[in-house]
């Protein structure tokens, strides 16, 4: 809770106190900020008139001696330039004059760069210093592109449906969108305050009809392609949450937010046949300019693999064949001789048909299995458990009757639900064998070793060996694996056994959740027949409902099965009774698509205008966190894949380039460790840190001694130091708004950049701004002046209107030349490095040239665009900067004009002298005969020739034997 001061017309405060009190929040908004971490909330209400001018006093008291003990210590480097002036003005400056709108009608004979931030869930926590790392980033991209004469495209906006607005909404009552539209204003504030140019009127947020009209219209066009359906599929439910969890939101069968138990339960969802694009999402990464680490890991996700499909007859008490068959998938058909035992996945739609006297152990196994995610069953350190179901089946290359076994390790939702298990070539399997003592078959025999070696799995390739039968007509034996493999798969399709296949591990979207706050499914079905039929075009958007009540219903039925007027509807078409559907979207549906909606963001009559697709499309920079590289950019492929078969996109990829940025970690803490009687003792001498009680000191009274970090007080106290993600519930957030109150916007935008490379982790430290501001103060002062002892500057700039010497146009022009190729290269920080080097070359003048601090300047905006308006505008520019050309280098002054020349004595180096180019050989040894360190072999010395090549060399050989009579100059 902010501070609260209330008066009333009951408490009458003297004028001085109130007039002091009154301008507590404009004038010591940041004091009052610190002071809510450091000393807790004040809060003074319904008091009487003495206890609220003593606490009012107090306060004042405490904030004035907060100012002079933190604020004023440091009001030499924190107030170092007016940035507190300078930044709202710029601010508003860019707003009112809509600076960075794109106009819809644009000069399309220019270049485009369309550049996008992963657009954010406005959370109600507001953002953290490690949001606008990304944004920083971008910002800096769409700002050099405009004045590289790009048209930009540089738009945000908010991904607002999804599950902790509403269950917030559960437990507080507050309607969602009340959370989401407060919450999304909190955010822009925070941006704005850091001076991003984004064009805000292009804003978007998922949750409103105008934008999900067109998610709606996207899943209506999947349905007609019938690439959307409904299954009843094995999900994970969370009973507490009353909805379906994706699996990444399951961790230790627990829901991810909340701790709630999840189990594993049957449910109809509408799927996403993603799966009919499996191929085509795999080989379109190859011309991507994305990292290769997210390449791989989509493909990983997709795990195309070719193989075999084949049965098992499963063999009844008697011995006898069923008409029971179990098929398997493999990729290792070669190993089929292999096989001495099936497993099925828990969820096996056979598996209760199997089941014998072992039904009940197998029962509860299930139930065990159904609890926990996909994640954790398929965890390859896990130990692995299973249950003998009590059934056997024929292996059909050598008729030897195998065990089958229920396992948690083998997923229903990959291949066919079952596997024959190879234990003698496959880890997994072998760990399995030797905990049941299940027989194990050697079949495959490396190229360089003795089968009888083996005491661990091969699971390479080799020859094959013991895969022979003449009942069944199959012998490979000796054959190399892969002409081992093909072989079965021959005898498979001409025997009937089974059949060559391509499988993937991608298994099609599940797209539902049981949920209110997301967009509604438009399909309604039939009372009478519960057919499904998709609303007309013309009907969309489908708004949802107003509901009071967004509790879970407790039995799988979504919140929206409460709003029964809206429920009970009539088919368009016939007029017959329906209802309609009454799962949502998951959140992913509205990002899917959106930066096809910047392009066109008001159109009411297409998702996207096709000459505008064609311009901006596709997006040429995405900016996100690598914990969106597969679901997201997945998801978010497939279906513009979708809308380009169906000619909405003119492109087959909607992301040309995607950066990673990396992650800022929470402050170093410190912590020291404990012995039982409460003494320190030194984190080396320790065992298990658990075992020992620790202590989190204050960075004040720790110092570095080496490579490791001890207690100031006492060196021999060595210290444990850690950095983890920001969190709130390790209390180690630093909030963006702190920072811009007591740096500027600048300061952070430019110690975000300068902390390291863009896509590198990285250790946030609120001291280490002081670097990048001290930067800042000295452009400011060096283009403007210093401040008057009333703080006061004087106006304009301190530059002359001369003619720059040829030094200082290098000096400009290799700054030019490296701030350039690191924008380019997105290397921020050491473009950062090149613009300190120019200010610390320029404070050495005795001038400055109007014409070089101009292009200076301008290679700053990117970076720190409030400052950089001021000065433009202090160098007598009506117009921001914004659109003006950014700096060119000029190759003739990049070239040096003295080399660095090695000097030879009797063909051995033993010095260097720094000489002009065009610099004689008389000159060049002139130089050298000076230089201290060469002159030593020269003095007395008899020169009997010299050797030069202009530039190059000076090779001199001197007579080692006789002095020289006279020594040439």
């Amino acid at each position: 809770m902010p501070t609260q001061l209330h008066t009333s017309t009951h408490h009458h405060f003297p004028p001085p106190l109130l007039h002091r009190t009154l301008i507590l929040s404009a004038h010591h908004r940041p004091i009052l900020r610190r002071l809510s971490v450091i000393h807790g909330r004040f809060r003074v209400t319904n008091c009487t008139k003495s206890s609220s001018e003593n606490t009012v006093t107090e306060l004042v008291k405490a904030i004035d001696g907060q100012k002079t003990n933190e604020q004023l210590q440091q009001q030499q480097v924190k107030k170092a330039y007016p940035f507190h002036e300078i930044e709202p003005k710029w601010q508003h400056y860019w707003e009112e004059n809509k600076t960075f709108r794109t106009a819809d009608e644009i000069d399309t004979s220019k270049p485009k760069f369309y550049v996008l931030d992963m657009f954010p869930y406005p959370s109600g926590a507001g953002l953290h210093v490690g949001h606008p790392l990304g944004y920083t980033a971008t910002d800096i991209l769409a700002r050099f592109k405009r004045m590289q004469g790009f048209n930009v495209l540089h738009p945000m906006g908010w991904d607002a449906f999804g599950l902790p607005a509403e269950q917030y909404a559960i437990d507080t009552g507050t309607h969602p969108k009340i959370t989401t539209l407060r919450n999304i204003s909190r955010f822009r504030s925070q941006l704005k305050s850091i001076g991003f140019s984004y064009d805000w009127d292009r804003e978007i947020s998922t949750t409103e009809p105008d934008y999900y009209k067109w998610t709606q219209w996207i899943f209506l066009q999947l349905l007609k392609r019938g690439l959307a359906y409904q299954a009843e599929v094995p999900v994970n439910w969370c009973p507490a949450l009353g909805t379906v969890l994706a699996n990444e939101e399951v961790v230790d069968g627990v829901s991810e937010r909340g701790g709630h138990p999840v189990i594993r339960k049957p449910m109809r969802q509408w799927m996403l046949r993603i799966t009919a694009y499996a191929d085509r999402l795999l080989e379109d990464l190859d011309d991507l300019d994305w990292p290769e680490s997210i390449k791989e890991m989509q493909r990983n996700w997709i795990g195309r693999s070719e193989g075999a499909e084949l049965d098992f007859v499963v063999i009844n008490g008697n011995g006898e064949e069923a008409q029971k068959r179990i098929t398997v998938y493999t990729t290792r058909p070669d190993t089929i001789f292999g096989a001495t035992y099936l497993v099925l996945a828990p969820e096996h739609p056979c598996l209760s048909s199997l089941l014998s006297e072992h039904s009940k152990h197998v029962e509860v196994y299930r139930e065990l299995a159904f609890k926990k995610s996909d994640l954790e069953r398929t965890e390859l350190q896990k130990e692995k458990t299973g249950v003998f179901t009590g059934c056997y089946a024929k292996n059909p290359a050598n008729g030897q009757a195998v065990p089958i076994w229920v396992a948690d390790y083998v997923l229903g939702s990959y291949g066919t639900g079952a596997i024959m298990a190879v234990p003698a070539h496959d880890t997994r399997d072998f760990e399995f064998a030797m905990k049941y003592s299940i027989p194990i078959s050697w079949v495959v025999k490396p190229d360089d070793s003795d089968c009888g070696n083996f005491k661990r799995p091969f699971s390479g390739e080799g020859s094959m060996i013991n895969s022979s039968c003449s009942e069944s007509g199959l012998d490979i034996n000796g054959l190399p694996s892969k002409e081992a493999a093909s072989g079965v798969i021959q005898w498979l399709e001409k025997s009937g056994n089974g059949k060559k296949k391509v499988n993937y591990k991608l298994r099609d979207w599940l797209f539902a959740r049981q949920r209110y706050w997301g967009e509604p499914i438009p399909v309604i079905f039939l009372d009478d027949t519960g057919e499904g039929i998709p609303i007309p075009e013309t009907e969309l958007p489908l708004t949802l409902p107003e509901l009071d009540d967004f509790t879970p219903t407790g039995t799988g039925e979504p919140p929206l099965s409460k709003a029964d007027s809206w429920v009970i509807t009539k088919d368009p078409s016939s007029g017959k009774p329906a209802r309609r559907e009454t799962n949502t979207m998951p959140q992913w549906a509205g990002s899917c698509w959106y930066y096809l909606r910047f392009m066109d963001p008001k159109n009411s009559s297409a998702l996207v205008d096709k000459a505008q697709e064609q311009y901006w499309g596709p997006v040429d920079v995405y900016v996100g966190g690598a914990e969106h590289a597969v679901l997201h950019l997945l998801y978010a492929r497939f279906w513009h894949k979708v809308l380009y078969d169906i000619d909405v996109v003119s492109t087959k990829e909607p992301f040309k380039c995607v950066i990673n940025q990396g992650i800022i970690l929470g402050e170093v803490q410190y912590t020291a460790c404990k012995d039982e009687e409460g003494n320190l003792i030194s984190a080396d001498s320790v065992g298990e840190l658990a075992q020992y009680k620790q202590e989190r000191i204050p960075e004040e009274k720790v110092m570095k001694s080496g490579d490791v970090f001890v207690l100031k007080d006492n060196p021999s106290i060595r210290l444990i130091a850690r950095t983890h993600k920001m969190s709130k519930s390790r209390g180690n957030v630093i909030n963006p708004d702190d920072v811009v109150s007591e740096y500027g916007a600048d300061s952070l935008r430019l110690y975000e950049m300068f902390m390291g490379p863009l896509r590198d982790s990285k250790t946030w430290n609120t001291s280490g701004i002081d670097g990048v501001h001290r930067f800042l103060a000295r452009s400011w002062r060096l283009c403007v002046g210093s401040a008057s002892p009333t703080g006061s500057y004087p106006d304009g700039t301190v530059t002359v209107d001369e003619k720059p010497s040829i030094e200082q146009l290098r000096s400009l022009h290799r700054c030019i030349d490296k701030v350039t190729e690191e924008i380019e290269a997105t290397r921020f920080n050491t473009g950062i490095s090149a613009m300190m080097e120019f200010i610390n070359a320029a404070y050495k003048w005795d001038k400055l040239p109007r014409s070089l601090i101009e292009a200076f300047v301008l290679l700053l905006s990117p970076y720190a665009p409030h400052m950089a308006e001021e000065l433009w505008c202090r160098l007598g520019h009506s117009n921001s900067l914004a659109y003006e050309p950014f700096p060119k280098a000029d190759a003739a002054y990049l070239k040096e004009s003295t080399v660095v020349l090695p000097v030879q004595i009797n063909g051995k180096t033993r010095g260097t002298i720094r000489v002009k180019e065009t610099c004689s050989e008389d000159e060049a040894f002139r130089l050298a005969s000076l230089d201290t360190k060469l002159s030593k072999f020269l003095d007395g010395k008899s020169i009997r020739k010299r050797i030069y090549v202009q530039g190059k060399i000076l090779n001199i050989v001197i007579d080692m034997q006789k002095k020289a009579k006279v020594v040439q100059q």
